[in-house]
């Protein structure tokens, strides 16, 4: 067919386009231009695909969407019992209600992931739960206590709540006790401070943060994660005093000691309290201005830590039972390449949703490595206007579905693993006190929502795990198979409305 003299050229189906190139073809140009030029158009993207098409950093595209021009897309039939179990699935996890056996069945069934869109998703809106996966107290660089954290999320109507501190679960067992009250599911997590290094002649290294989503009893190898953790809270130190240094050369000097308490006692700085010395100092007029002139990344009174290869920290919140999520990739400079990097080493999701709804190229990318599609505001309560409130990136239904496809199995292997350790671990008795000698060294207090009790006899002392009262009854059934396999003893306990899975073994 001609359009205006011109006769229109054939275009193969799909082809390769740089990034470079990606804006431009994804807008709809037959609205924008006459046809002839639209033609032209169409002729100088084959000659950049035939140019580019042995290029393996490429994005295939599909060219009729690609160049604007109508296709039919693939009418999936709905299947409203189907959403409506989904909802309810998810509701039910959330507020911690058994599911009913019928919705499980239906999860579990090999239906097409379309089966779980509902035809007119506004059905289902109202239904979803209030889910926030990523907020930080005083135990890093948040401003409230993990207690009043979870305060501030029951108040503002959260009911599922990560707590994802910098470099640290210290604040996971106050906030679970604090969740209990409350009536609120707590996921404890971390987020750790990563790095990676460009594949260049400079190789220079851009800060990249790695979330990791814990079952309700913390990590599997918490000796081998707090380790790690502790060495990067340490280099903390380091870095905040060469921030110090270089704010003084700045001539915007500001002291150790006055870093160190806004930090709070066994809390390492990070630039959050060093922005609050230099606003307490009189050199900033708001929190916001410390960061935009000294220490963003990068900034003239910027310094880095001691963190791990970006790959390292996905592999290491995987071994010790974990989902690895990627954390605001917007700031990094070239997503594309580090997303691709952390999915070959197994990440499994990166946060796409923001409060400020800047979504859809992240979505995109997300999709094209098949991660997980998250969200969360981010929270640290410093009182700013523009920081996003707690639960107020929503997440959609399906994407909530599919993250508990993904991390309810992992999270069920970690503690079948927590209870294979317990089963080896080799207990020592002296003076009425009973030491662990391989797993739990620290035998006192709680690891994420789980303790360690004794019963000291001469012939028949015994230790008691008590696990989370917030297992589900998939965890349940899990604990329970493994138990019986491992010939340990189990007791469900119901006090005070909770119910709590105990697991003995007698000591030696």
């Amino acid at each position: 067919m001609d359009h205006g003299g011109m006769r229109s050229c054939p275009l193969p189906h799909c082809m390769m386009v740089k990034s470079v190139h990606l804006q431009a073809m994804n807008q709809d140009i037959s609205s924008l231009v006459p046809k002839a030029i639209h033609c032209m158009l169409r002729c100088f993207a084959v000659t950049l695909a035939t140019r580019n098409s042995s290029s393996s950093s490429g994005l295939a595209l599909s060219l009729p969407f690609a160049m604007g021009k109508s296709h039919k897309k693939k009418h999936h039939k709905h299947r409203p019992e189907l959403a409506s179990c989904a909802a309810s699935y998810i509701a039910q996890w959330a507020s911690l209600r058994k599911r009913s056996d019928l919705s499980v069945a239906l999860m579990n069934s090999s239906s097409s992931l379309h089966d779980w869109i509902p035809g007119d998703a506004s059905l289902l809106s109202s239904k979803a739960p209030v889910i926030e996966l990523h907020t930080h107290s005083t135990c890093s660089d948040g401003m409230l206590s993990p207690n009043q954290l979870v305060e501030k999320a029951a108040a503002s109507g959260v009911q599922v709540l990560a707590l994802t501190d910098h470099d640290t679960m210290a604040g996971v067992p106050a906030a679970l006790e604090t969740a209990n009250k409350f009536g609120i599911r707590l996921i404890p997590g971390v987020e750790i401070s990563a790095k990676v290094t460009a594949k260049t002649k400079n190789g220079f290294e851009e800060p990249v943060h790695i979330l990791g989503y814990y079952s309700c009893c913390g990590p599997t190898r918490w000796l081998e994660l707090e380790t790690v953790l502790a060495r990067i809270r340490e280099g903390r130190h380091h870095r905040a005093q060469n921030m110090i240094s270089k704010l003084k050369l700045l001539k915007k000097p500001v002291t150790w000691e006055s870093v160190v308490t806004m930090a709070g006692d066994g809390v390492a700085p990070g630039r959050l309290h060093i922005a609050r010395a230099l606003l307490e100092a009189g050199h900033v007029c708001n929190l916001r201005e410390a960061f935009n002139k000294y220490l963003y990344d990068g900034g003239p009174a910027y310094s880095p830590g001691c963190e791990l290869a970006a790959e390292d920290a996905v592999r290491l919140i995987r071994d010790t039972g974990g989902v690895a999520a990627l954390a605001h990739p917007w700031s990094l400079k070239d997503a594309l390449p580090v997303v691709k990097r952390l999915k070959e080493v197994g990440l499994h999701a990166m946060e796409v949703y923001r409060g400020d709804g800047k979504a859809n190229g992240f979505v995109a990318l997300a999709d094209t490595f098949q991660l997980l599609k998250l969200g969360g505001s981010d929270f640290h309560g410093r009182g700013d206007p523009d920081e996003t409130k707690l639960g107020k990136v929503p997440l959609p239904l399906l994407a909530i579905r599919e993250f508990l496809r993904v991390a309810e199995p992992i999270w069920i292997a970690s503690i079948e693993e927590l209870l294979q350790n317990f089963a080896e671990e080799s207990f020592q008795v002296h003076a009425g006190n009973a030491v662990g000698s391989k797993f739990f060294t620290e035998l006192e207090g709680l690891k994420g929502d789980i303790a360690l009790e004794y019963s000291i006899e001469e012939e028949h002392s015994r230790a008691f795990l008590r696990l989370s009262a917030w297992l589900t009854d998939e965890d349940r059934q899990a604990v329970h198979n493994a138990v019986m396999q491992l010939k340990l003893g189990f007791e469900v306990v119901s006090e005070d409305g909770r119910t709590t899975c105990i697991v003995s073994r007698q000591l030696h």
